[in-house]
C-alpha cells in the first residue's frame, strides 16, 4: 500500500541526516543525493512563505520511506509544478503511478485547479508515469541546468484527474 505523509522541515532533516524513527524507515540507499534534498527543503520553504497548504510529501511503502513529491514553483496562473522522484532501489515497480493516484484527488480536494511538470525528454519512464496518471503534454521548454524538458498539465477540475 501507497501513503503519502505530508513533509515537514523534520523530515528534511531527517533525510539529510538520518536516525532511527519509531514511525519510519528510510529505504535501502536513501531517496536523493543530499543536494538535491536540500535543494527541495529550501524551494519548499519558499513556496510556504505564500501558502499554507502541504506542498511537499513523502512516499511510503510498507513503513519504508521510498520517494518524495513536492512542488517546485508557482506558475503565474497560479497553478504549481510537481516533481517527484522515486528511491534508485525501487524504481520501475510503479510507486510513483500508485503516489500520483492518491495525490491528485488529495491536491483536488484542498482546492488545487491544476498541476504542471516537467522531466527530461530522455526520461521515458517518468513520462508514461504522467500519461498514465492524467496529465497531457503541454510543450516543452529548454532549461539551462537540465537541457531540453517535456512540459506536462493535468486539470484538476475535471472528474477525469
Amino acid at each position: 500500500m501507497t501513503r503519502l505523509l505530508p513533509m515537514t522541515d523534520m523530515d528534511y532533516a531527517w533525510l539529510l541526516a538520518p536516525e532511527p524513527r519509531a514511525d519510519l524507515r528510510l529505504c535501502a540507499g536513501g531517496l536523493a543525493q543530499d543536494e538535491v534534498t536540500a535543494m527541495l527543503r529550501g524551494i519548499t520553504a519558499g513556496l510556504a512563505a505564500a501558502d499554507a497548504r502541504a506542498l511537499a510529501w513523502l512516499i511510503i511503502e510498507n513503513g519504508e520511506a521510498v520517494g518524495m513529491a513536492s512542488f517546485t514553483r508557482r506558475g503565474a496562473d497560479g497553478r504549481y509544478e510537481i516533481g517527484y522522484g522515486i528511491a534508485p532501489a525501487r524504481q520501475g515497480r510503479g510507486v510513483m503511478t500508485r503516489a500520483l493516484a492518491a495525490l491528485l484527488p488529495m491536491l483536488r480536494a484542498d482546492g488545487h485547479r491544476g498541476l504542471t511538470a516537467a522531466n527530461s525528454v530522455d526520461n521515458r519512464g517518468s513520462q508514461r508515469v504522467l500519461e498514465k496518471s492524467g496529465f497531457v503534454p503541454a510543450g516543452t521548454r529548454d532549461d539551462p541546468e537540465d537541457g531540453l524538458l517535456n512540459l506536462w498539465a493535468i486539470d484538476l477540475t475535471s472528474s477525469k484527474a
